[in-house]
């Protein structure tokens, strides 16, 4: 039977995983919405390529490209953040929301509340509006898939368990292409993408790297999955097979192993409750030899022991975290700032004070957003 899917961040690196899968079980689903930020060729192409109802970039100023690239096709073109939330509000089977940053949140508020199952691929927006958005999937009887391959394998090792009989949750860390790299403060952007293990976008690369990625997934997984902040914990584990671990109180420990590939989660969550296949070859255990895990260094990576302060804190301070990583980041990868100094910057706005008060709607975790990053900015150009 035919299922209808929307792609929200069609030309990320999920966003392409995804399309993939789609193309080679064609037959399974119809593509109803695409969205970009900018990548008209790309966008076009694949909309075209699945004969998509309609294509919205978020900048308006590609619309006129977009038209003329899809001109004679059939497909609507669309552009500006209203036109990605009324494509995210069309009903389709799944929405898989893998716009980057805080600018997915929008978007993905507009799917849930259609009530349909959303397979989340934008933490940021788990973690910048977790009580928000959680609200709202209880409200309009929504279905949240985790993509994150350490939430997916999280999810994967509860089916048939219960969050009573859940001793701890462990989600592992490569620990990045920085792990042995002695002096953080000449890293260049190159260097930081360069993820040894996982082909990812630049962001989520350099928070792989700075373990920025891994605090924002320990507040997602504390969203995801209720068992208590105290009862989630971090391990790096740099081979990547493992992908996370759920303990239960009789002392036995699931964990979810696989190829690090996205298409792998990404299936779980387009076949879900079912499973399909991929085009990723059968883990090998005899040929990776072994397995070994460390404690997080959070002398040298303090991301992590931020993003568990402002989970502890609540409130705004999630919000916040993340929109000043997001400045921090951009500043990093346009030379501005050197790597050590991204967590710095983080902590400091963090440590500001002046926060907003916590967000009780979508407008409200905007206004957060916003007020962080431009304090985030003026501490950037005081520095």
């Amino acid at each position: 039977m035919t299922r209808t899917i929307s792609i929200l961040g069609a030309t990320g690196s999920v966003g392409e995983q995804t399309l993939d899968l789609v193309r080679r079980n064609r037959d399974d689903w119809r593509v109803v919405a695409l969205t970009a930020n900018c990548q008209v060729a790309t966008l076009a192409a694949a909309a075209r390529e699945f004969g998509a109802e309609i294509a919205v970039v978020a900048d308006e100023s590609c619309l006129a490209d977009l038209r003329e690239a899809l001109a004679g096709s059939g497909i609507e073109a669309a552009a500006g953040r209203t036109a990605l939330c009324e494509a995210a509000a069309r009903p389709v089977d799944l929405t898989v929301a893998a716009i980057v940053g805080c600018a997915g949140l929008g978007p993905t508020m507009a799917a849930i509340e259609q009530g349909g199952t959303i397979a989340l691929a934008n933490k940021e927006a788990l973690v910048s509006a977790g009580e928000v958005m959680t609200a709202a999937v209880s409200r309009h009887g929504a279905t949240l898939l985790p993509v994150d391959s350490e939430h997916n394998a999280i999810f994967q090792c509860l089916q048939g368990g219960r969050f009573e009989d859940v001793r701890s949750i462990t989600l592992t860390a490569s620990g990045g292409p920085l792990r042995l790299v002695e002096d953080l403060s000449e890293v260049t952007p190159e260097q930081a993408i360069a993820h040894p293990n996982w082909d990812m976008g630049a962001k989520i690369s350099v928070d792989s790297a700075t373990m920025f990625n891994k605090g924002l997934e320990l507040i997602e997984a504390h969203h995801l999955f209720p068992v208590g902040l105290e009862r989630i914990r971090i391990v790096v584990h740099p081979q990547s097979v493992i992908h996370s671990m759920v303990e239960y109180r009789d002392g036995s420990t699931l964990a979810q192993l696989g190829p690090s590939d996205m298409r792998v989660p990404i299936a779980s969550c387009l076949a879900w409750p079912a499973r399909m296949d991929t085009p990723m070859a059968p883990l090998d255990l005899a040929a990776i030899g072994e397995l070994s895990f460390f404690a997080p260094d959070e002398k040298r990576f303090p991301a992590t022991r931020l993003a568990r302060e402002a989970a502890e804190a609540g409130g705004a301070a999630p919000a916040v975290l993340n929109a000043a990583n997001e400045i921090a980041v951009e500043a990093f990868l346009k030379r501005k700032i050197a790597f050590s100094r991204i967590a710095v910057l983080v902590e400091r706005v963090l440590a500001d004070g002046n926060h907003p008060d916590a967000p009780r709607s979508l407008s409200d975790v905007l206004m957060v957003d916003e007020a962080s990053r431009r304090r985030a900015t003026e501490m950037l150009e005081l520095a």
